[in-house]
């Protein structure tokens, strides 16, 4: 069979014969970032506005957390979501960003999630100090995080419906009063 790789065609069009030949995976050439991602054969290695990105099935998104936290990155900054409502096939995504003092790096770790199915394992166990972003990120967009020890609202009250980002929520004038905050009159 000819060799297609580095070509578009599905087929070779001389032999006849479909090519069984994937395109390489791109890794990262910094070797902290190529170790990590070897470890998961679906995790896809990009950058986005100069920064590199992991996105990851939501299934590997602890252990791949875990796996950077063992590579070195100390620190998780940020957990919250992305609403793409009408702009993309799938709706949702999860975002975490990490960072590692030791090695200067950071990642942005993301989960794309159908509006059907807004459930990831939650980071708490491996970052403790996620709990309230994960919080906010479910109050706002409605994303539960299986494992999370204590997932409640935290600025709505508990008997709002709905949730306040996400693109489709409907705005109106009618005043919000957040948890433990004086009465608005």
């Amino acid at each position: 069979m000819a060799d297609t790789q580095g070509t578009d065609l599905p087929e070779d069009a001389a032999a006849g014969e479909v090519a069984t030949d994937a395109p390489a995976r791109t890794l990262p050439d910094q070797p902290v970032l190529r170790t990590l991602f070897e470890q998961f054969e679906t995790a896809v290695w990009g950058q986005s506005r100069g920064q590199d990105t992991a996105t990851v099935v939501a299934s590997d998104f602890r252990a791949f957390a875990e796996a950077a936290k063992a590579a070195g990155f100390e620190v998780c900054t940020d957990v919250t979501a992305v609403d793409y409502h009408r702009a993309r096939r799938i709706r949702f995504e999860v975002v975490a960003s990490l960072l590692s003092h030791q090695h200067n790096l950071r990642i942005r770790l993301r989960v794309p999630l159908a509006a059907d199915a807004l459930i990831v394992p939650s980071l708490v166990p491996v970052y403790p100090g996620t709990s309230f972003f994960e919080r906010e990120t479910y109050d706002m967009f409605g994303v539960e995080f299986e494992g999370h020890p204590d997932l409640t609202r935290i600025l709505m009250p508990d008997e709002w419906v709905g949730h306040p980002l996400r693109k489709d929520f409907a705005t109106g004038e009618v005043p919000v009063q957040f948890k433990d905050s004086h009465k608005v009159s």
